[in-house]
C-alpha cells in the first residue's frame, strides 16, 4: 500500500490518458492519491477528480506564483466553502516562491498569511510550497502560529536545520523524485534524519519525475520508485516504508479509507 500525497492529475498533460494513468497507479499499489488544486483553474478540476474517484482526495488553496491573480476576500471565501466538502483534507499548496518572478514577494506573504489564518480557523492542515524562500517560510509559519494545525512540507528541498524547524512546528516532511537522483546529496541526508513517523512520499506528477524516467512526464505510479529510494536510505524494506508512510498520511490528512 502506497499513498501519493501530492499530485496534479488534473493537469492538461494527462488529458489524453488520465484513466490509464490512474489505473497504472492502482496496479503499482497506490491505494490513495491526494490531488492539489492551487488556483482558479485547477481547484474546480481537482474537486471533480475527488468527486469521481473514491480513492482521490483534494487539497485546495492558492499557490504563491499565482498570488497576483487572487481576489483575496472572494477567493478565501471560496476556499473556505470548499473546505466543508468531505473530500477536502487540507489547504494548499500555499507558501512562498522566490524562484519564479510572477508575483511580488510582499503580496505572496500576504496571501500566505491569510491562508494560514484560514486554516487555523477551520482547523485544517496546510501543504507548503517553498522554493528559494526557506527563511521567510519558517518565519511566517512561526509568526502565524501554524503549529496549531501543522501540515506537510511538500517536496522538501531545504537543509536539515530548516527541516528541524518545521518538525518542531508539527509538520511532516515529504519527499519526491529528487531523492532518486544521483547528485541529490542534501535531500537524501535530510530524509535519513527525518523521524520515520513524520515522513511522507509524493510524486508532484506530472513534475519532478524520478529516475529512471527523469525528463519524461511523471505519474502517480512512480511514487513506488520514490518509496524504494526512501526505503533504501532508511535501511528498511519497501513494505515497511509503504506501511509507515501511508499511516502517516492517513493520520496527517485525517483520511478515513
Amino acid at each position: 500500500m502506497l499513498i501519493d500525497t501530492h499530485a496534479h492529475l488534473d493537469s492538461s498533460k494527462f488529458d489524453n490518458d488520465r484513466e490509464d494513468v490512474i489505473s497504472r497507479a492502482r496496479e503499482a499499489g497506490v491505494d490513495t492519491i491526494v490531488n492539489i488544486g492551487f488556483n482558479r483553474e485547477t481547484i474546480p478540476t481537482t474537486m471533480a477528480l475527488a468527486e469521481k474517484y473514491p480513492f482521490i482526495y483534494a487539497v485546495v488553496g492558492w499557490h504563491p506564483t499565482d498570488a497576483i491573480d487572487m481576489r483575496l476576500e472572494e477567493d478565501l471565501a471560496w476556499i473556505e466553502r470548499l473546505c466543508s466538502h468531505p473530500k477536502v483534507v487540507a489547504i494548499g499548496e500555499i507558501g512562498l516562491d522566490y524562484y519564479w518572478d510572477t508575483s511580488p514577494k510582499d503580496l505572496q506573504q500576504v496571501v500566505f498569511r491569510e491562508q494560514i489564518r484560514l486554516a487555523r480557523r477551520l482547523k485544517k492542515p496546510i501543504v507548503i510550497h517553498n522554493r528559494d524562500a526557506h527563511e521567510d517560510v519558517v518565519r511566517l509559519l512561526k509568526e502565524e502560529k501554524a503549529e496549531e494545525v501543522g501540515g506537510i512540507m511538500h517536496c522538501f528541498s531545504g537543509s536539515w536545520e530548516t527541516a528541524k524547524s518545521c518538525l518542531d512546528m508539527n509538520f511532516h516532511i515529504s519527499f519526491g523524485g529528487p531523492i532518486t537522483y544521483k547528485n541529490a546529496r542534501v535531500p537524501k541526508e535530510v530524509l535519513e534524519r527525518v523521524p520515520i513517523d513524520r515522513l511522507l512520499i509524493e510524486t508532484d506528477a506530472p513534475y519532478l519525475t524520478p529516475h529512471p524516467h527523469r525528463g519524461k512526464r511523471n505519474e502517480s505510479a512512480y511514487v513506488r520508485l520514490v518509496a524504494e529510494a526512501a526505503a533504501e536510505i532508511k535501511g528498511i524494506s519497501l513494505e515497511e516504508l509503504g506501511k509507515i508512510t501511508s499511516e502517516n498520511a492517513k493520520r496527517r490528512f485525517g483520511l478515513t479509507r
